[in-house]
């Protein structure tokens, strides 16, 4: 499989998701949402965005932009499937290597899509428990594929890779939770310097083998999305009416920020992650 094909590919599946998504929202209205406890994030009036409590999509354009996540959720998912073929193969990037914590992977940046989505559509409590538990679920996911570089010296077997997506399944479960105890401010960027340190150790072990600049990229990226996000949540060059949202541009900028931190971790030097079949 070529990389137009693992774009396009990608691209159409994106595409038709966005067409049901529009076709849901004109066809449906807020009455799916009755019942459900509203989020402190909507009393409050967290996010910039304009909340529109008669349509479907509350806030449509926070909630279209996770269409991102889901999209490279299609590009990992592809690429996990041309890996199996590496499988055991020796000299090959352990990443590669490990096609089910690949799947894993695109399987967190899908629930992350449909869990953000779900939250600034609906502006519910179970909605935003669910929108966090996915972020952690991806950055959990990140971690573990960096802790297998780092830690890791051979190839897995399939038996051990899916113990280890069996625990971090039950992991990023127990997140639920543990969420509800510690304030994300505090868990979130925890786990954002674990991976940074993690990164870093894995330069220093191969750095004939890593590109440095993705990993810079990716770091970047998600102190911009950090600074956005802050002042998207403080008003700041605020308008709700507006289809520039600076939360939608925070989905951009943390799924382009998770992507590059996993071609971080899979890209060997010189080596063609696209490479035709």
């Amino acid at each position: 499989m070529s990389n137009t094909q693992i774009l396009r590919n990608g691209l159409l599946g994106t595409g038709l998701l966005l067409g049901l998504a529009l076709s849901l929202d004109f066809v449906l209205d807020s009455s799916v949402w009755t019942g459900m406890k509203v989020s402190q994030s909507a009393i409050t009036v967290e996010y910039c965005e304009f909340n529109h409590p008669k349509r479907l999509f509350h806030q449509p354009i926070n909630t279209y932009s996770n269409l991102i996540y889901f999209f490279y959720g299609l590009l990992v998912f592809q690429l996990a499937l041309k890996d199996f073929k590496f499988f055991e193969v020796k000299g090959v990037n352990s990443v590669r290597n490990s096609s089910y914590l690949s799947i894993l992977l695109a399987a967190n940046f899908i629930y992350l899509s449909f869990g953000s989505a779900f939250f600034h559509a609906s502006l519910t409590w179970i909605g935003q428990r669910i929108d966090m538990n996915a972020t952690y679920g991806l950055t959990l996911s990140l971690i573990c594929i960096g802790l297998l570089q780092v830690l890791v010296k051979k190839e897995l077997s399939s038996r051990v890779q899916l113990g280890i997506i069996g625990f971090l399944i039950l992991l990023i479960a127990s997140f639920l939770p543990l969420a509800l105890q510690i304030s994300s401010s505090i868990l979130l960027p925890s786990l954002f310097l674990i991976l940074l340190l993690i990164g870093i150790i894995n330069y220093f072990q191969y750095p004939s083998q890593r590109i440095p600049m993705l990993g810079l990229l990716s770091f970047a990226l998600l102190a911009i999305a950090i600074q956005i996000r802050t002042m998207d949540v403080a008003k700041i060059n605020c308008d709700p009416m507006s289809i520039w949202q600076g939360h939608a541009l925070w989905h951009f900028l943390t799924a382009t920020s998770s992507l590059c931190m996993y071609f971080y971790f899979r890209r060997v030097k010189n080596l063609n992650l696209f490479k035709k079949d």
